[in-house]
């Protein structure tokens, strides 16, 4: 006889299911650990797209207005709305299996809410691209503008970017064959987002891309930028920039660069491209980072760039050190935070497989420049005797009479010899 207990173990097992499919997945709660540091950055406060912060009590207000946003694009579309419909009916097995999370919403449920929300942003980045701002209550008002950007950059609150083109293309169909009318992806890298396209990088692809946050991802890693081989070493620097500077290390602003995961050491110089440091980056640097934990874990530059600054910015001087040299411009406003505690919280409970081997380089050389017996000296010399104004004050005194004394010795001699 069968043992009860084994029984309803294999009813149970018969309906298990796996988080998400591997291949398809691409959309993701972040992690416990690394959303505790700040829930904030990865959480939307005006407007949920997609259904991971759908129905959140605080974001029902914007409801309303996506909806206007919504009925506005369908009277401007070539379809019909039952067409529109019954593209992203199609597209609803793809479109649940590209989240980690269960979605606790039937097929029909899911279509609405995808089809809203994907409506309402393609509607708001033509506005923004035409420069409409008729019966409109987000591009008028720059806090409101800004905090909807903010939020359409967050990993949890993503729809994935096929869903957007196919809509898209759809709603413009006879526009887009003529020619002269934006490609969804175009409207999206090239204009709505364009503040985060420092390198000017050209339209991607839209096979590339699986999301916004991803796009923020392909502005600083384009297919154009060599991607230098990986090593499963750990990044370990040793000092940090106040100390490295003791040792005679010169930090510059990296102006040759093409990204800022530029960074290059020689001749005692350590150059980094410009970075602003504040809420703004802060949301996307920390979302970028998650995304790679979740979806590029063996390809994770952006999070060894966070890490290297961690090893280098472990407090207020240290940060000082890159803000005077024009590398770090900070935007932080208030006394709860600083420019070092917010680098890094950004890596805090992050798990990395292997490290990029340009930063590993930097890090020997800048190991080996300090342990060097002349800059150990100078180090040592600057710690002991120039931490400080008054310590610096000190010395220098103390040099002088020194000298002086030197000095007075010697006429004392040559005197003694006159005499005789």
């Amino acid at each position: 006889m069968e043992n009860h207990v084994a029984t309803e173990l294999k009813e149970m097992l018969k309906k298990a299911q796996p988080l998400f499919t591997t291949k398809s997945c691409c959309i993701y709660k972040v992690p416990y650990q690394i959303r505790q540091s700040n829930k904030d950055a990865y959480t939307p406060v005006l407007v949920s797209i997609g259904p991971l912060h759908h129905g959140n009590s605080g974001l029902l207000s914007m409801e309303g207005q996506k909806q206007f946003y919504c009925q506005h694009l369908i009277q401007r579309s070539e379809a019909n709305l039952s067409d529109m419909v019954s593209c992203v009916q199609q597209l609803e097995p793809q479109i649940r299996a590209c989240y980690s999370e269960k979605i606790d919403l039937t097929a029909d449920e899911l279509v609405k809410v995808i089809f809203i929300d994907c409506c309402f942003v393609i509607d708001l980045f033509l506005r923004y691209y035409e420069g409409t701002t008729e019966d409109d209550v987000i591009l008028p008002k720059n806090w409101m503008r800004t905090r909807v950007m903010f939020d359409l950059i967050l990993l949890e609150n993503q729809v994935p970017l096929f869903v957007f083109e196919k809509i898209y293309n759809l709603v413009f169909a006879s526009r887009l064959h003529g020619g002269g009318f934006p490609s969804f992806t175009w409207l999206a890298a090239n204009d709505y987002f364009s503040y985060y396209n420092k390198q000017g990088v050209l339209t991607p692809a839209s096979n590339s891309i699986a999301h916004f946050t991803d796009l923020l991802r392909y502005f600083i890693l384009p297919p154009s930028h060599k991607k230098p081989s990986r090593n499963r070493r750990p990044l370990v620097l040793g000092h940090s920039a106040s100390e490295l500077v003791e040792a005679g290390v010169k930090f510059q602003v990296n102006k040759s660069s093409h990204g800022i995961l530029d960074l290059e050491f020689e001749h005692g110089v350590l150059k980094i491209p410009h970075i602003l440091v504040g809420d703004f980056a802060e949301v996307w640097l920390r979302n970028v980072v998650a995304l790679e934990q979740c979806h590029y874990p063996d390809d994770h530059y952006i999070t060894d760039y966070v890490s290297f600054l961690t090893r280098l910015v472990n407090r207020d001087k240290d940060a000082d050190v890159l803000i005077k040299a024009g590398i770090i411009e900070s935007m932080i406003s208030g006394n709860d935070t600083s420019v070092a505690k917010l680098i890094n919280d950004v890596d805090k409970n992050i798990i990395v497989s292997n490290v990029n081997v340009s930063y590993l380089k930097i890090c020997e050389d800048l190991k080996a420049y300090y342990k060097h017996p002349c800059h150990t000296k100078m180090a040592t010399l600057r710690r002991d005797y120039f931490t400080t104004p008054w310590k610096t004050a000190a010395s220098i005194a103390g040099i002088i009479l020194l000298l002086l004394t030197a000095v007075q010795t010697v006429c004392s001699i040559f005197q003694v010899k006159c005499d005789e």
